[in-house]
């Protein structure tokens, strides 16, 4: 097996993925890069890293020869910018979401992919969680009968204390991805066109800060080849509601609902009026042995990081992103969710916010298969 030198780029949540990689069998070493030197020090004797792979400054990581792989866990901001330095110095890349903040630099990072033939994936934990992959295996089995309908939220109050000032104001579907990307997973195709409706408004101070006033957004998506339509739904600020990230899909044999309160447990409809509830099970089993154990919500090592605070632990979707990553490394193939599939999940909420300023416009998604 090809091992292989990572460095985690981020240390908020990033630093979660440390130990995971440290125990996958195919990796040689791991290193990290913040800004923060309590940080860096605090990590490396935690975790015994190596100082040759401790980074202050980013640029520095990039051209190292012997870093095979990038992981970039930093604030939305620097994702376009981070991975076209990644992968035009020819290296396996990763990113959390969103893929890029605007449509030019996702077609960016897509052609960046395919000159540099290394493989990129965007992180994205919505297509990993226990209650994803359930329902992805409902879906795959038949059990579902056909899809009929799709619906995806994500509600979050990001004014609680921990979330980096750029977040104030920022525009509900802009950055979708956790909302949008089950529902064109498990209809497994993309998305061709959106209308969207902003509804509400936000308070003058934050709706100034990217000039976009609504409170929610609320978007219908076209999908490819489907005679399914999704809908989606985001808000970040000025609105009151416990935090939830959710999808619902409904099909001639069985549906699936998100749970409405955080642990009272989803719902199964399997015909007439029968509904029951379901303690959604652990993904271990579909974990190579080195990195099953952490899906569980007791290894996350820092629970009280604002990202897990609301949300839950990701679902337990760290070690599928690190093994799915990895393995398509490996392999020598595409990961889950290359570029033109991350793009087209990104783009899907940027062109919906574009609709949104836009009384509802139709927009179209580009195509990025082409």
């Amino acid at each position: 097996m090809k091992q292989i030198t990572v460095v985690i780029v981020g240390m908020g949540f990033g630093k979660e993925f440390i130990p995971i990689y440290q125990n996958h069998p195919a990796i040689k070493r791991v290193g990290i890069c913040t800004r923060n030197p309590e940080t860096l020090k605090e990590l490396k004797a935690k975790f015994n890293l190596d100082d040759d792979l401790i980074f202050t400054n980013y640029e520095d990581v990039p051209k190292r020869a012997d870093v095979d792989a990038i992981h970039i866990v930093t604030p939305v901001p620097e994702h376009a910018r981070m991975t076209l330095a990644s992968l035009n110095a020819g290296k396996h890349t990763a990113c959390t979401i969103p893929m890029a903040m605007t449509v030019e630099d996702c077609k960016a990072i897509v052609e960046a992919r395919k000159r540099s033939g290394k493989v990129y994936m965007m992180m994205e934990t919505a297509l990993y969680t226990r209650e994803f992959l359930y329902g992805l295996h409902l879906a795959e089995t038949g059990q579902l009968g056909r899809i009929q309908f799709v619906r995806g939220s994500h509600i979050q109050d990001m004014s609680m204390p921990g979330w980096d000032e750029y977040w104030k104001g920022y525009p509900p579907m802009l950055n979708g991805t956790h909302a949008i990307s089950p529902l064109l997973r498990i209809n497994n195709t993309t998305a061709e066109s959106v209308v969207c409706h902003g509804s509400g408004r936000l308070s003058d101070d934050l709706a100034k800060r990217y000039n976009s006033p609504f409170a929610v957004e609320t978007a219908t998506f076209t999908l490819k080849n489907s005679d399914v339509v999704a809908e989606a739904t985001r808000s970040l600020f000025d609105v009151v509601r416990q935090y939830r990230e959710s999808y619902d899909v409904y099909g001639t044999k069985m549906s699936f609902e998100w749970e409405q309160l955080q642990d009272e447990e989803h719902v199964i409809f399997d015909g007439g009026e029968n509904a029951s509830r379901i303690n959604v099970p652990d993904t271990d089993a579909l974990l190579i042995p080195e990195i099953a154990h952490f899906t569980k919500r007791e290894k996350i090592d820092d629970p009280n990081h604002v990202s897990f605070l609301q949300g839950a632990g990701h679902g337990g979707s760290h070690p599928h992103l690190v093994q799915e990553f990895l393995a398509a490394i490996t392999e020598n193939r595409y990961s889950a969710v290359d570029a033109h599939i991350a793009a087209n999940y990104t783009c899907a909420g940027i062109c919906a916010h574009e609709s949104a300023m836009n009384n509802g416009k139709r927009i179209q998604i580009p195509d990025f298969e082409k």
